[in-house]
């Protein structure tokens, strides 16, 4: 009675419903992959710029999930349809392999999950589809529009990296140009307001005076000292001396502390002040300059790494049409069953006697 009551008759439902009430359904396989061309620029070769951008997700990871999405699901229904073609035998005759109407998006999905197929080779990173439908047609239709979406999809995210990369280069770009102008600006500033183009060229002259006059100096000293030794006290030559060398050590002290002025004297700054003014200057010039360089270079690489790379959907199976109907297996799903069905009987009654002996 167990064995007529737990396997022969459920065995019997299934199989009157698979031959009685499911329907036929067709399928349509199609296959492809996401490629991705990429060559090595001039800049790359040369030892420039390199590796603008990357991703932790490959693309074709990211279309695997793509192709089970709600998203894609309500992209293909706004197609095809797939309610309709989904339905087309009634839910009330074939509620397993039909779709209700009255079901939502999730539950759309979910029949999705049921009627696409999708396998996916990491290793070779193609991608298997197969589509089940209760009429050819609509199998090879769902499977042009999954193709046509999922290479949109391809060419909406190599639009958006190449809007990224060029986009980034672009800011840092104008950033780069923007420093570079201040940069000059505060140049142009500061020689205005000291009129002084380079202040280490009058450093310079300005040395090479002291020099001179020190040098006259020393002179000055040796002729008083040889007047003072071979002549009398009151020869006016010693005199003459004297007020020689009173003249050229205070233009020595001057020059000095022209060292230590600006050009408007007394009042100006102090000359080391606007040394180290002006060479700081010229070290954000220098830096916003090689900032610039570099800006370009990487907006110039990054407009080519997007006009060479290429990402694309290639399929090299397309949605094939089916002449004959393959789903439900039917014998497959009546095997399994009946091996299923068996085996819990089986442990059922092992269980019931074995807890029979033990009382």
């Amino acid at each position: 009675m167990s064995f007529v009551l737990f396997w022969a008759l459920p065995l019997a439902l299934v199989g009157g419903y698979l031959w009685l009430r499911a329907a036929d359904q067709y399928a349509s396989y199609m296959g492809f992959s996401v490629r991705t061309e990429e060559t090595s620029s001039a800049i790359e070769l040369l030892g420039g710029i390199t590796d603008l951008s990357s991703g932790s997700s490959s693309d074709t990871d990211i279309l695997y999930d793509f192709l089970t999405s709600q998203e894609l699901v309500r992209r293909v229904d706004d197609a095809v349809d797939l309610r309709e073609i989904w339905s087309r035998v009634p839910y009330s005759r074939d509620p397993f392999f039909a779709f209700d109407t009255s079901g939502t998006i999730e539950d759309l999905q979910a029949h999705w999950e049921r009627q696409v197929s999708i396998i996916y080779d990491s290793g070779t990173g193609l991608i298997e589809v197969r589509v089940l439908a209760f009429e050819p047609n609509d199998a090879q239709e769902i499977g042009k529009v999954l193709l046509e979406e999922s290479a949109e999809m391809i060419n909406a995210l190599s639009d958006i990296a190449r809007e990224d990369a060029i986009g980034y280069a672009k800011d840092e770009l104008e950033v780069a140009v923007e420093r570079l102008k201040n940069a000059r600006g505060a140049l142009t500033v500061f020689r205005n307001r000291t009129q002084i183009v380079d202040p280490s060229i009058d450093t310079q002259n300005q040395m090479g005076l002291l020099v001179t006059l020190q040098q006259q100096l020393a002179d000055s000293l040796i002729d008083f000292d040889l007047l003072r030794n071979t002549t009398q006290q009151d020869d006016p030559r010693i005199v003459q001396a004297e007020r020689r060398i009173e003249v050229i050590q205070s233009r020595i002290d001057a020059e000095r502390r022209k060292l230590g002025l600006g050009a408007s004297g007394e009042g100006g700054e102090v000359f080391a002040t606007l040394v180290g003014e002006y060479e700081s200057l010229i070290v954000d010039r220098e830096f916003a300059e090689a900032a610039y360089t570099n800006a370009l270079a990487a907006f110039d690489s990054a407009q080519a790494e997007a006009r060479r790379q290429s990402r694309y959907l290639a399929t090299h199976v397309r949605p094939t049409l089916a002449e004959r109907a393959e789903y439900p297996k039917r014998e497959t799903i009546f095997v399994l069953t009946a091996m299923f069905l068996f085996f819990g009987w089986a442990i059922g009654i092992l269980i019931y006697y074995s807890m029979r002996d033990r009382r």
